[in-house]
């Protein structure tokens, strides 16, 4: 059975992340930061159809509106 973790819908965000085993194994919550060569690399797998192209679209807050 999936799991799914929804770090918007916990009632101690942020204040508990640092303690969170979410965290400690994936990383604190937030945006996805990829450098440039990171992104470079995706598109390279991507373009050999390894891994779905990227879809990351930074900007804004995606809960507002």
């Amino acid at each position: 059975m999936p799991v799914l973790i929804d770090c918007d819908s916990c009632t101690v965000r942020p204040v508990a992340c640092p303690e969170c085993v979410v965290s400690v194994l994936l990383g604190e919550p937030g945006p996805p930061r990829l450098d440039a060569e990171e992104r470079d690399a995706v598109q390279v797998l991507a373009r050999s159809g390894l891994v779905p192209p990227l879809r990351l679209e930074p900007g804004g807050d995606r809960r507002a509106g």
